[in-house]
């Protein structure tokens, strides 16, 4: 009788522990099609794909007069039930990826974290509405926080 009551204690605890959630590419792929900021003098674009079952591709990119400066290739990446956002910058970190891991995704943001990185240390996209979305970079930088953030629209494409 004993035996019976803790299994049905420990059964009805582990009910009670919240199911680990796996994290896959089609959470995100709401950000497939290319964003634009009108910035003034320049537009700051983002333009996502698909490459594979797994994987988004982007690049981010600024156009000022007729002049196309690339600033960060990106990959969305499913991998062990984790994604990760991974750019990379020409001229950062040796121009090698840095991993930012998904920590947070409520069905309109998502959240990708690395605690390690100089800055940012934290990259969120927001879905406003289906054509556009809030982008923010924020952290520390230099002991104090920065937040920055590039308000995008969809651009319709013909």
């Amino acid at each position: 009788m004993k035996y019976i009551l803790t299994t049905l204690l420990g059964i009805s605890l582990f009910a009670k522990l919240p199911a680990q959630r796996v994290a896959t590419i089609e959470q995100a792929k709401w950000l497939i099609g290319t964003w634009e900021n009108n910035m003034g003098k320049s537009t700051l674009y983002e333009t996502w794909t698909a490459l594979s079952g797994t994987e988004l591709v982007g690049k981010s990119y600024m156009l000022k007069n007729k002049d196309t400066m690339v600033f960060e290739h990106i990959r969305v990446l499913q991998e062990g039930g984790k994604l990760f956002y991974i750019p990379t910058v020409k001229n950062q970190n040796k121009g090698l990826p840095v991993r930012f891991v998904l920590t947070k995704n409520n069905g309109k943001e998502l959240v990708f974290e690395n605690t390690e990185h100089d800055f940012p240390q934290v990259i969120k996209y927001k879905r406003l509405s289906a054509d556009s979305l809030l982008a923010t970079v924020s952290g520390k930088k230099g002991g104090k926080e920065r937040v920055d953030s590039f308000p995008m629209r969809r651009q319709q494409l013909d």
